[in-house]
């Protein structure tokens, strides 16, 4: 009872105001400090990977990578033949207007489509890519203007700044339907649990504040580890996901605590016990989700680092809030309890406390009576998940798989028809002594000859030579999509035959192919490199955690082992959903034919962590059964039944929260909910309820090896002190 936990919860309910108000202040600073210190955005440098990334950078230290540029359309507003001469007008008018803004770089001629129904105009940005869709808006006034000076035509725009803007709209819209959908659900299943307004409150008051700090936060450290845009993302999922998770495990248990003593003891007592039972459990719990994330910096990635960064401020801060305002709180609940019953009213039970009720008793009977089969047909059940991932596909999402409710994504669409030749573009850069310039110039000659008689490239070819005559580029122009196969094909045909076979032989050279489809294909192949190592430290962390916890090396194992289990049947499920198309119409998407390449790995780290809640909730429950003295099957029995509701509480919560996901319409974010919400449900109602107890039951007290408190514990349970530590009786 003097651990740190027990006495930061002593103290916060000795002076709950001050720890209350404290609380406010801290979340209220938070706030300040990150309005004041802003969000540092990641740059363009901070997403380069591969060769398309040191190619890029090559470009860039010689000032001559591809800028952003927005494309406008020119057509006639009736959909027939084209009035050329009204429609240069119209472009004439546009190129002016569009010079004169201090963010564009530069205009091109406009271009004729082959069909000669639509004028093209390119509009080329200033400055970073990564900045260029806050340029946008200006660039859509001109468009504007000029369309009300044409009414016959009309004039769309698109280009890569303005899918981006897009995007974030469309995120920012997701996220406020998802935030409608998850918290109601939240709300009515803390009611179902407490069946009181007030407790329901508590949990998701506490959370809706630790993801307010932690947004706060968050862009305080950006300028440590920069946002990658999703920060605040996986604050809203997680934080959420973890904050209920954590005052639900700590309010139960006083709930549990103070109907079991029946007025006997304080409500500053029973926050005491609460804080060393749920409230130790939290702290593992939380340490465990913050040092397995830890392993997405291992990638480096900037967006698994935003991730990483993202969920590690959330956990933290909701550890912070369950042992530091939720004693304070529960006491101030605690009090109006006990005016409550002096007055003769009698105490609200909790649901689902004691024996854990007959529907979890009828779903642990098997597991009781017959383990060893029950553990077969489960695992087989789970492996019968597992078998779709021989089948798996991992691909880079692009842009052509954004959704076609953002306006310059239909536009694009009507781009990429009327002008094939424009989908694609390949820029070779070539880095080599000022000397051998004239030599590079006529390999990438040589090159651009190649692609001339190739069909899988089309148009004319540029090259450009920097002012110090080091750097030369080559753009060549593919009349395909940038997620089909031909064009993969001709990134192919570029890096494995026409460059070795010319840039190749110049001695000192360094060259690489940079693009859209070069990111496409290096991000996976970058990811597929770094899997290994962050996977192998995942499973490092969640084996010392385990042992950490309980000092058994048995169930460190066995946790790893169940953790590896259930992610893998999540992933085999999501292969199974996203790569077909029978679930489209279902869950509104269409099918890529692959899964996006950050999901399994934000899965398995993510899923390893959130585990650890259950783990941890669970087997404590039966720990503290153990210690008493009680036999390990009737421990392992009765701790499950007891902590069976709360879990199953979490689960639909934590469910609730992933599955909104579901309705986003990027689909890496629509995978992403999808997996994690099957992953939760699979762990919670599959492997906690039938793998977990009937293995333990099995291994009987091996369970515990090498731990000696609970051989002692089991040998002699006189000798052993109560489970519940002592505590202070009013």
């Amino acid at each position: 009872m003097n651990s740190l936990t027990v006495r930061v919860a002593r103290w916060s309910a000795r002076h709950p105001w001050r720890a209350i108000v404290g609380w406010l202040v801290f979340v209220v600073l938070c706030l300040g400090a990150g309005s004041a210190v802003g969000i540092n955005s990641a740059k363009t440098a901070d997403y380069r990977v591969g060769e398309a990334g040191r190619a890029e950078t090559l470009a860039a230290e010689a000032q001559l990578e591809r800028r952003s540029a927005e494309q406008v359309l020119i057509s006639s507003r009736s959909g027939g033949a084209l009035d050329q001469g009204t429609a240069r007008t119209a472009a004439e008018d546009l190129t002016d207007r569009m010079r004169r803004l201090p963010e564009v770089a530069g205009v091109a001629d406009p271009l004729l489509s082959g069909d000669r129904r639509t004028l093209m105009v390119e509009v080329t940005l200033k400055g970073e890519e990564r900045d260029a869709k806050g340029k946008v808006d200006a660039l859509l006034a001109q468009t504007a203007a000029v369309q009300k000076s044409h009414p016959g035509l009309l004039l769309e725009e698109t280009g890569s700044p303005s899918v981006s803007k897009g995007v974030d709209q469309q995120r920012s819209d997701d996220l406020a339907l998802s935030e409608a959908i998850t918290l109601p659900v939240t709300l009515l299943t803390l009611l179902v649990v407490f069946g009181s307004v007030t407790m329901a409150g508590v949990p998701l008051l506490l959370a809706l504040s630790s993801i307010a700090a932690a947004v706060g936060l968050s862009m305080v450290v950006s300028h440590v580890s920069p946002d990658a845009g999703v920060g605040t993302n996986v604050i809203l999922m997680i934080g959420l996901a973890v904050g209920v998770d954590y005052t639900l495990f700590y309010l139960k248990r006083e709930r549990e605590e103070r109907a079991r003593s029946g007025g006997r003891l304080s409500s500053e007592a029973l926050v005491e016990l609460a804080a060393a039972t749920s409230g130790r459990a939290v702290v593992v719990s939380g340490f465990a989700v913050v040092a397995s994330t830890a392993t997405l910096y291992l990638a480096s990635d900037v967006i698994f680092s935003s991730l990483a960064t993202g969920t590690i401020v959330v956990v933290l801060v909701a550890m912070a809030s369950s042992l530091t305002a939720l004693p304070a709180l529960l006491v101030k609940l605690g009090r109006r309890a006990e005016r409550r019953a002096e007055r003769g009213k009698p105490l609200r039970r909790v649901r689902g406390q004691g024996g854990g009720g007959r529907m979890w008793s009828a779903l642990l009977r098997p597991a009781a009576r017959r383990p060893l089969v029950t553990l077969c047909v489960s695992v087989m059940a789970l492996l019968a998940l597992v078998l779709p991932l021989a089948g798996l596909k991992i691909t880079e999402m692009s842009r052509d798989t954004h959704s076609r409710e953002i306006p310059a994504m239909r536009v694009y669409d009507r781009l990429n028809e009327a002008f094939p030749e424009q989908r694609v573009t390949h820029q070779v850069v070539v880095r080599a002594g000022a000397s051998r310039s004239a030599e590079v110039t006529a390999a990438l000659r040589e090159v651009a000859r190649r692609a001339e008689a190739d069909p899988l490239f089309t148009g004319a070819s540029r090259i450009r030579t920097s002012a110090d005559e080091r750097t030369s580029t080559l753009e060549l122009k593919v009349p395909y999509l940038g997620n089909s196969e031909e064009a993969y094909d001709s990134l192919d045909r570029l890096r494995d035959d026409f460059l070795p076979a010319t840039v190749g032989r110049i001695t000192g050279a360094e060259y690489g192919v940079s693009g859209d489809v070069a990111r496409y294909a290096d991000y996976p192949a970058h990811q597929n490199g770094k899997l290994p190592l962050v996977l192998g430290a995942l499973l490092l962390v969640t084996f010392v955690m385990t042992v950490y916890a309980f000092r058994s090396v048995v169930l460190g194992l066995l946790g790893v082992a169940l953790n590896l289990l259930s992610a893998a049947a999540a992933l085999g499920l999501l292969v199974l959903v996203f790569q077909g198309t029978w679930a489209e119409g279902l869950l509104g998407f269409e099918s890529t034919g692959s899964i996006g390449s950050r999901v399994p790995l934000f899965l398995f780290v993510i899923l390893f962590g959130l585990s650890m809640d259950y783990q941890v909730f669970v087997v404590s429950r039966i720990r503290e059964a153990a210690l008493a003295g009680v036999p390990t099957r009737q421990a392992v029995l009765d701790g499950i039944r007891s902590s069976a509701s709360v879990v199953t509480s979490a689960a639909v919560v934590m469910t609730t929260v992933f599955a909104s996901f579901v309705f986003l319409h990027i689909i890496e974010m629509k995978q992403i909910g999808f997996v994690l919400a099957a992953a939760v449900l699979i762990d919670a109602f599959v492997v906690r309820v039938m793998v977990l107890p009937a293995a333990m039951l099995l291994l009987g007290e091996s369970s515990w090896w090498p731990s000696r408190a609970v051989r002692r514990a089991l040998a002699g349970p006189e000798k052993t002190p109560s489970s519940r530590p002592a505590v202070n009786v009013r």
